[in-house]
């Protein structure tokens, strides 16, 4: 998993409230397990018509938007079910963070299991960040997850809350595989240990 710790870029605006994983990725997009090639179908019937051509007053298809890293939502972001494909399809676009005022607790969750740092602020903050995404590629917003901070294009300041664990697993990269490697060596001893002591398992 790629490590997370400062990222400046361009936000994304998308003041919707409720919108839900089978909005971020469709359930007909479910039958990969490959975390890759969802991004083209992020946000899919919002994005494009019915015979696939791009919707052009929809926030990704602008060309500001095109590459944004950062997106800012209204509230109960990540809503309905459980599907991990959501963080996959945000992560295959390039989006790194996601700014609401709430998420849904299993989304959550999984954003930081799959690199992604979701914030939660306060309406009037994400109304302030809401207002600086949508002047496009003439803004960026910083974020520094060290300093558990976010800086709008004008400077202001706004500090986040994050769980300290969840926190050194996006600053070092660790995913659920990589925290496991990190005990092999303990792991090698108990294995060696027991097959000693067992030999017949």
């Amino acid at each position: 998993m790629e490590k997370f710790d400062t990222l400046s870029g361009v936000a994304a605006p998308l003041p919707l409230i409720n919108i839900d994983t089978d909005m971020i990725i469709p359930k007909q997009f479910l039958k990969t397990i490959k975390r890759s090639g969802l991004g083209v179908n992020l946000f899919d019937e919002m994005r494009y018509d019915d015979d696939g051509n791009e919707i052009a007053d929809f926030v990704l298809n602008k060309d500001q938007y095109r590459e944004a890293q950062i997106i800012v939502a209204g509230d109960n972001f990540g809503c309905g079910s459980s599907r991990e494909h959501a963080p996959w399809a945000l992560l295959d676009f390039g989006v790194r963070s996601v700014i609401s005022t709430s998420f849904a607790d299993i989304f959550y969750n999984n954003c930081f299991k799959n690199g992604i740092l979701p914030i939660v602020l306060s309406p009037e903050q994400v109304d302030v960040l809401m207002k600086d995404a949508e002047k496009g590629s003439n803004a960026r917003i910083e974020i520094d997850l060290t300093a558990q901070t976010v800086t709008s294009a004008d400077g202001e300041v706004f500090s986040f809350e994050v769980d300290a664990f969840k926190k050194k697993c996006l600053l070092e990269g660790l995913d659920d595989i990589g925290l496991t490697m990190e005990k092999a060596a303990s792991i090698d001893t108990f294995e060696a240990a027991a097959s000693s002591a067992r030999p017949w398992v």
